[in-house]
Protein backbone atom coordinates (compact mmCIF):
# COMPACT_ATOMS: atom_id res chain seq x y z
CA UNK A 1 0.00 0.00 0.00
CA UNK A 2 2.97 2.34 0.82
CA UNK A 3 4.25 1.65 -2.40
CA UNK A 4 1.33 2.21 -4.25
CA UNK A 5 0.87 6.13 -2.32
CA UNK A 6 4.39 6.96 -3.13
CA UNK A 7 4.39 6.13 -7.27
CA UNK A 8 0.79 8.28 -6.97
CA UNK A 9 2.34 10.93 -5.14
CA UNK A 10 5.25 10.62 -8.20
CA UNK A 11 2.63 11.13 -11.04
CA UNK A 12 1.04 13.63 -9.57
CA UNK A 13 4.57 15.80 -8.63
CA UNK A 14 4.13 17.45 -11.62
CA UNK A 15 0.61 18.47 -10.70
CA UNK A 16 2.34 20.87 -7.60
CA UNK A 17 4.26 22.98 -9.53
CA UNK A 18 2.14 25.76 -10.27
CA UNK A 19 1.39 27.07 -6.78
CA UNK A 20 -2.13 28.45 -5.99
CA UNK A 21 -0.53 32.15 -5.45
CA UNK A 22 0.38 31.56 -9.11
CA UNK A 23 -3.13 31.30 -10.18
CA UNK A 24 -5.34 33.86 -12.42
CA UNK A 25 -8.50 34.53 -11.15
CA UNK A 26 -9.56 35.16 -14.90
CA UNK A 27 -9.83 31.56 -16.10
CA UNK A 28 -9.31 32.04 -19.55
CA UNK A 29 -6.17 33.70 -19.21
CA UNK A 30 -5.07 30.80 -16.73
CA UNK A 31 -5.76 28.40 -19.06
CA UNK A 32 -3.75 30.59 -21.74
CA UNK A 33 -0.83 30.51 -19.42
CA UNK A 34 -0.82 27.00 -18.66
CA UNK A 35 -0.78 26.12 -22.43
CA UNK A 36 2.02 28.31 -23.04
CA UNK A 37 4.21 27.48 -19.61
CA UNK A 38 4.09 23.92 -21.35
CA UNK A 39 5.74 25.30 -24.42
CA UNK A 40 8.96 26.90 -22.29
CA UNK A 41 11.62 24.61 -21.04
CA UNK A 42 12.73 24.66 -17.54
CA UNK A 43 16.39 26.33 -17.48
CA UNK A 44 17.16 24.44 -14.98
CA UNK A 45 15.79 21.08 -15.07
CA UNK A 46 16.12 21.28 -19.09
CA UNK A 47 13.53 18.27 -20.06
CA UNK A 48 10.76 20.01 -18.11
CA UNK A 49 8.39 22.74 -19.16
CA UNK A 50 8.06 25.59 -16.42
CA UNK A 51 4.61 24.39 -16.07
CA UNK A 52 6.31 21.06 -14.75
CA UNK A 53 9.12 21.78 -12.79
CA UNK A 54 9.17 22.67 -9.15
CA UNK A 55 12.48 24.76 -9.61
CA UNK A 56 12.76 28.21 -8.38
CA UNK A 57 13.79 29.69 -11.59
CA UNK A 58 10.42 27.91 -13.14
CA UNK A 59 8.51 29.53 -10.79
CA UNK A 60 9.90 33.07 -11.74
CA UNK A 61 9.31 32.69 -15.16
CA UNK A 62 5.06 31.14 -14.66
CA UNK A 63 4.85 34.70 -12.74
CA UNK A 64 6.49 36.89 -15.97
CA UNK A 65 4.51 34.92 -18.23
CA UNK A 66 1.00 35.57 -16.17
CA UNK A 67 2.46 39.42 -15.87
CA UNK A 68 2.93 39.46 -19.42
CA UNK A 69 -0.80 37.85 -20.16
CA UNK A 70 -2.39 40.56 -17.67
CA UNK A 71 -0.36 42.86 -19.52
CA UNK A 72 -2.51 42.16 -22.59
CA UNK A 73 0.03 40.36 -24.57
CA UNK A 74 -0.47 38.19 -26.99
CA UNK A 75 1.13 34.28 -27.21
CA UNK A 76 3.22 35.33 -29.63
CA UNK A 77 4.10 37.88 -27.90
CA UNK A 78 4.32 36.30 -24.65
CA UNK A 79 6.92 33.97 -26.31
CA UNK A 80 9.21 36.07 -28.16
CA UNK A 81 10.00 38.23 -25.22
CA UNK A 82 10.83 34.31 -23.57
CA UNK A 83 13.09 33.74 -26.63
CA UNK A 84 14.57 37.97 -26.30
CA UNK A 85 15.32 37.22 -22.95
CA UNK A 86 16.63 33.52 -22.68
CA UNK A 87 17.06 32.92 -26.07
CA UNK A 88 15.85 29.80 -27.86
CA UNK A 89 16.96 27.54 -25.82
CA UNK A 90 13.74 28.55 -23.58
CA UNK A 91 11.17 26.85 -26.49
CA UNK A 92 10.68 22.94 -26.08
CA UNK A 93 10.48 23.19 -29.91
CA UNK A 94 12.65 25.36 -31.17
CA UNK A 95 12.29 26.92 -34.67
CA UNK A 96 13.22 25.08 -37.34
CA UNK A 97 14.77 28.08 -39.29
CA UNK A 98 18.04 29.33 -39.76
CA UNK A 99 21.13 27.41 -38.19
CA UNK A 100 18.38 24.96 -36.14
CA UNK A 101 17.17 23.71 -40.07
CA UNK A 102 20.67 22.10 -40.19
CA UNK A 103 19.98 20.21 -37.22
CA UNK A 104 16.77 19.39 -37.57
CA UNK A 105 17.54 17.84 -40.88
CA UNK A 106 21.25 16.58 -40.02
CA UNK A 107 19.86 13.33 -38.26
CA UNK A 108 17.37 12.23 -40.93
CA UNK A 109 19.85 12.96 -43.63
CA UNK A 110 22.76 11.34 -42.28
CA UNK A 111 20.34 8.64 -41.65
CA UNK A 112 19.71 8.28 -45.48
CA UNK A 113 23.18 8.62 -46.59
CA UNK A 114 23.95 5.19 -43.89
CA UNK A 115 21.10 3.58 -45.87
CA UNK A 116 21.98 4.05 -49.14
CA UNK A 117 25.83 3.65 -48.53
CA UNK A 118 24.94 0.11 -46.72
CA UNK A 119 22.63 -0.88 -49.42
CA UNK A 120 25.48 0.28 -52.38
CA UNK A 121 27.72 -1.87 -50.21
CA UNK A 122 25.63 -5.03 -50.00
CA UNK A 123 24.64 -5.37 -53.49
CA UNK A 124 27.72 -4.88 -55.22
CA UNK A 125 29.45 -7.32 -52.81
CA UNK A 126 30.72 -9.57 -55.42
CA UNK A 127 29.99 -13.27 -53.33
CA UNK A 128 31.54 -15.60 -55.52
CA UNK A 129 30.42 -19.53 -55.25
CA UNK A 130 32.46 -22.05 -53.91
CA UNK A 131 34.87 -23.91 -55.66
CA UNK A 132 33.73 -27.42 -55.82
CA UNK A 133 35.38 -30.28 -53.74
CA UNK A 134 38.60 -32.19 -54.84
CA UNK A 135 38.47 -35.58 -54.63
CA UNK A 136 40.57 -35.79 -51.80
CA UNK A 137 38.34 -33.18 -49.67
CA UNK A 138 35.96 -35.74 -50.49
CA UNK A 139 37.32 -38.48 -49.17
CA UNK A 140 38.29 -36.03 -45.95
CA UNK A 141 34.52 -35.01 -45.20
CA UNK A 142 33.75 -38.34 -45.95
CA UNK A 143 35.64 -39.90 -43.27
CA UNK A 144 34.76 -37.25 -40.55
CA UNK A 145 30.86 -37.83 -41.64
CA UNK A 146 31.63 -41.87 -41.31
CA UNK A 147 30.00 -43.13 -44.42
Amino acid sequence: MKRLILILMFLAAPLWAVQPDEVLDDPALEQRAREISTLLRCPVCQNESIDESNAIVAKELRLVLRERLVAGDTDAEVLDYMVARFGEFVLMRPNADGANLVLWLAAPTLLLLGLAIGWTTIRRRNVAAPAPLSDEEKAALDKIIGS
